[in-house]
């Protein structure tokens, strides 16, 4: 239940990302004016923005002009609901400690933080694949938003060897990138390396299994893709592909499987203990 409720908030938090990723590459407040049909002008009512129903009850046009409303919209209320349930499910699988005040509060703020982080997920990997870019307005409050909240979990258990972790991994991970940026500034901009400083703050508060492959991953997932439009000839080798989707993909890959992908290769060399 926990799970399908999350998902449905997850929803509504989808259709407040198609706002994002419209407006802030356009640098337009998020809040101000409110959702209106591009055509008409029309305001969208608060009964024609309900997620995916609105869009199906509406055969994906506009009720005063008939303009087609992009399938986009509800793909992204969908897909952010299953990726808030999903995360939802990995919490209660493997994460979520309901034992004394502390640790049950710690699991709270975690779980916060990784919606949070979803939500964000969801924004910047549009965004990059619509502007190649990764706003700083998105960006930089990740940082804060991590910090605290997987700082104060950190705290709250006295975890003081994990918070310190949590920041050398955010520091080691937005290093590593400076460096790849600074050899190959053509393949890798300056909005990936501000954004693996916060997916490393992540991925280190989980631990060092979950940073080493989540870093890793996101070159493998990114590397495989662009092989993939090179031999479809959808691009060439000096074409710019999208980093940021394939760095958010790679981190979540190593957040739910880095733990036993880690543990399964130091096997085939008897290094696990």
């Amino acid at each position: 239940m926990p799970a399908i409720a999350l998902g449905i908030f997850g929803s509504l938090i989808g259709s407040f990302l198609n706002v994002v990723v419209y407006r802030v590459p356009r640098r337009l407040s998020v809040v101000s004016p409110p959702s209106a049909c591009p055509r008409c002008g029309q305001l969208i009512k608060g009964y024609d923005n309900i997620p995916l129903l609105s869009w199906l009850m509406l055969r994906g046009k506009c009720r005063n002009c008939a303009e087609p409303i992009s399938a986009r919209y509800p793909l992204v209320e969908l897909g952010t609901g299953l990726a808030f349930a999903a995360v939802a499910l990995w919490f209660a699988l493997t994460r979520w400690q309901a034992g004394d005040a502390a640790h049950l509060t710690a699991s709270v703020l975690e779980l916060v933080a990784f919606l949070y982080l979803a939500a964000v997920s969801v924004a910047l990997a549009l965004i990059d694949l619509d502007t190649h870019t990764l706003p700083n307005r998105i960006v930089g409050p990740s940082y804060l938003v991590g910090g605290v909240l997987l700082g104060a979990a950190s705290v709250i258990t006295r975890n003081w060897s994990g918070l310190v972790t949590m920041f050398a991994g955010a520091a080691a991970l937005f290093a590593l990138y400076f460096i790849v940026a600074m050899i190959s500034p053509r393949g890798m901009g300056f909005g990936d390396v501000k954004l693996a400083g916060v997916l490393g703050l992540y991925l280190a508060h989980l631990g060092l299994a979950q940073l080493v492959v989540g870093a890793f991953s996101a070159f493998v997932f990114g590397g495989l893709f662009a092989i993939v439009l090179v031999i479809a000839r959808r691009a060439g080798r000096k074409s710019g592909i999208p980093f940021g989707p394939w760095m958010l993909v790679g981190a979540w890959f190593g957040a739910w499987f880095g733990v036993p992908l880690a543990a399964g290769y130091l096997s085939l060399f008897g290094l696990n203990a």
